[in-house]
């Protein structure tokens, strides 16, 4: 069954991959793109998703909407391009948007929710501010969603802006625990994971040879060059949001836990954005503290992602 999908990113180099995965997996229907900031600027995220759009030849039939700016946390975003490149894209300058090629309306969002109801699943692949300020306006509205994916977050493991903190949820830690408050039916994909979905220089090559695409390879040099700098025995670079795609379809790859989150809020220092799940048996004791419990990805299976992902990124491309 062909899953409708409402995606949140920022699309920097692993959401990209991520669209380009999306468009060619025929059991994912992408719906419509809210690009937000986050790793790189809402205005060229925007950009990004057009060009990705139209080197694929897509049409209209994806609406692109505009996102947040800036994060809940009243901030500055601070922007990575050393490890997705100035616009987004490792070494590659994609053209400007087009005025009209881009819903600058937010509240399309609500459009899509209202035509699709409880056969959509949003994934948030960048920042949560956007998908909570739905939750802000329209929380009745976003009971009807069916699913939600979430990349962020790491429980247990080193994080990848402090020592226990992931970027989406460090970004906007008020966003992130605005959403696991009130979202239904979460699953959180963290770096537990996505961490592990690495992509070898020579997946990347052979993707290159038989595939159509010659974007790929300069966007994952790129950012497996910068990785291999910081973690000089990682294989290859992370792709993290790509799995978290791959989640909606592919029950049998990960294994979970469902146990409540909370983000933690302060404004600095190493612990703002943490995500900390209550592993007590019995939960927490007082009732102000209860919170939703969320499904967590803990496990993958890295053999069934590196077939999907080979596969369609490379054969599917040659048809």
């Amino acid at each position: 069954m062909v899953k409708k999908v409402l995606l949140f990113g920022d699309i920097g180099i692993d959401d990209t991959i991520a669209l380009i995965y999306s468009f060619f997996k025929d059991e994912i229907d992408i719906i419509g793109v809210v690009a937000d900031y986050g790793n790189i600027s809402r205005e060229n995220a925007l950009a990004n998703v057009n060009y990705i759009r139209e080197l694929l030849d897509i049409g209209n039939r994806v609406i692109i909407m505009g996102g947040a700016e800036n994060p809940m946390t009243g901030e500055n975003p601070k922007y990575f391009p050393e490890i997705h490149g100035e616009y987004g894209l490792g070494p590659i300058i994609p053209p400007e948007a087009e005025e009209n090629e881009v819903v600058e309306n937010f509240s399309k969002v609500v459009d899509i929710i209202n035509e699709y109801k409880d056969e959509l699943i949003i994934v948030n692949i960048g920042r949560l501010t956007s998908l909570a300020t739905m939750f802000i306006l329209y929380q009745s509205l976003m009971d009807n969603i069916k699913q939600y994916y979430i990349m962020g977050g790491a429980f247990w493991v080193p994080g990848n802006v402090t020592a226990v903190s992931e970027a989406n949820f460090y970004g906007d830690p008020i966003a992130a625990q605005i959403v696991l408050k009130y979202a239904r039916d979460v699953t959180i994909l963290p770096l537990n994971v996505t961490q592990k979905a690495v992509v070898t220089p020579k997946m990347t090559d052979y993707i290159d040879q038989v595939g159509k695409l010659d974007i790929i390879k300069p966007m994952l040099d790129y950012y497996y060059n910068y990785y291999k700098q910081i973690y000089p025995d990682i294989r290859g670079g992370p792709m993290h949001d790509v799995v978290t795609l791959m989640a909606i379809i592919h029950e049998d790859m990960f294994t979970y836990r469902t146990l409540p989150v909370k983000i933690v809020q302060q404004e600095t220092g190493v612990a703002r954005g943490q995500s900390i799940a209550d592993i007590r048996p019995g939960g927490p004791m007082e009732e102000k503290d209860k919170v939703r419990p969320q499904r967590i990805a803990f496990a993958m299976d890295y053999k069934k992602f590196y077939m999907d992902f080979m596969t369609t990124m490379s054969l599917q491309q040659s048809d």
